[in-house]
């Protein structure tokens, strides 16, 4: 796997569990994630004029990643609506690695070596033991976070063939937040009637500036698709839950223990493997 794709991976896992600790402490989850992503539309607006515009065989995956991203959003509010940090976004992200490898081998014939399989297999389990215990999650906010990660591993393997499919990556990224945050925005208009932003409301920047951090996380993702399979992408991406074990600990008082750092350790030697 390339240099280029672990460190852009391994940038985005970080931004990823930071947006997520954003996203997990706020009173309105659904407000929050929408306006994040509604700045990064405006963000991206400017973009659309310099880049080169996407061929037509590219639109179709530009607008199914957007419209994925906005079902994985409204999951991902309501798992996190009865679970805490530590409990949820392990089970979001450790369904994803084996269900975009077997997506890129079923549809799109991408082979992975002994030591890339050992690596997701390893990634996914270390992830998944870190969900389990007797201060698990509620069932329905687990059924949420099972169904985030299925649409994650859906919208991961749409970028991951649509991204080759234009001149530039960046120009495939950018075009996918800017429908993305138009999207979400209608959806919240049309389940909430009304969205009201504040520009003086301190909340409205950090939403904002929450916005940019998970736009800049996503990026990263697509242009590492443009270096490696999605599989050892979107495996090494998953140590994300690393850094969301230790936001939690540190930032919001969640629990860790000998078992949290043990499946930590199972993860980072996962991404080992994938980078052999």
């Amino acid at each position: 796997m390339s240099t280029v794709a672990v460190v852009l991976a391994l940038i985005a896992a970080i931004l990823h569990a930071s947006w997520n600790a954003f996203l997990r402490t706020g009173a309105d989850r659904l407000w929050s994630i929408t306006v994040m992503s509604l700045a990064g539309s405006i963000i991206c607006l400017p973009f659309l004029f310099i880049l080169p515009v996407p061929g037509s065989s590219a639109w179709p995956y530009i607008l199914l990643s957007a419209g994925l991203q906005v079902g994985y959003s409204l999951f991902l509010v309501a798992a996190y609506r009865h679970g805490e940090l530590g409990q949820v976004y392990p089970i979001v992200r450790g369904t994803v690695p084996l269900l975009v490898t077997l997506g890129g081998f079923l549809f799109f014939g991408e082979v992975l070596g002994p030591w890339q399989t050992l690596g997701v297999f390893l990634i996914a389990a270390g992830i998944m033991s870190l969900s389990l215990g007797r201060s698990r999650a509620a069932t329905s906010s687990i059924l949420f976070a099972l169904t985030t990660g299925l649409i994650i591993a859906c919208y991961s393997t749409v970028d991951s063939r649509g991204v080759k499919l234009v001149e530039q990556p960046i120009a495939y990224a950018i075009w996918v937040l800017f429908l993305f945050g138009l999207m979400i925005t209608i959806a919240f208009a049309a389940t909430r009637k009304e969205l009201a932003i504040d520009i003086s409301s301190p909340l409205t920047w950090k939403a904002a500036g929450g916005g940019v951090v998970a736009m800049l996380a996503y990026g990263l993702v697509v242009v590492a698709y443009a270096y490696a399979p999605a599989g050892l992408v979107t495996a090494v991406r998953e140590t994300s839950v690393v850094f969301a074990v230790l936001i939690g600990a540190l930032l919001l008082g969640e629990p860790l223990t000998a078992r949290r750092l043990l499946a930590c350790l199972i993860v980072a030697g996962g991404a080992i493997s994938v980078s052999l």
